[in-house]
């Protein structure tokens, strides 16, 4: 980061559609505490097909009180997967990302 330039701080609202959240983050946190960068993403119906960079397949529901949902807004992982190398600018960029209940863009 150059001298003077500033993070930009990103709002988005919690009780947005999950696959939104999703589909506009690319990231997927697995059960192991990984963060995975996404290739795809098929929507068919209340499930979604991710493929991920490191060529696993999840099978997601559209919950926003899941598991998942949880560790995305409030950016529960230990470390990003080595095989989707996920770039740092994205990492820091997730990183200055915040979820408000009243304020932020609805996506």
């Amino acid at each position: 980061m150059a001298l003077g330039e500033k993070k930009q701080k990103r709002y988005y609202r919690k009780n947005v559609d999950f696959f939104k959240l999703v589909a506009k983050l690319k990231l997927w946190p697995s059960r192991s505490g990984k963060l995975h960068g996404i290739k795809s993403m098929e929507i068919i119906g209340d499930i979604a097909e991710i493929t991920t960079h490191c060529n696993e397949k999840f099978q997601i529901q559209n919950s926003k009180h899941s598991r998942a949902a949880r560790c995305l807004r409030n950016k529960l992982f230990f470390h990003s997967c080595r095989t989707c190398k996920i770039p740092q600018w994205k990492l820091e960029k997730y990183a200055g990302t915040y979820m408000s209940q009243s304020y932020g863009s609805n996506l």
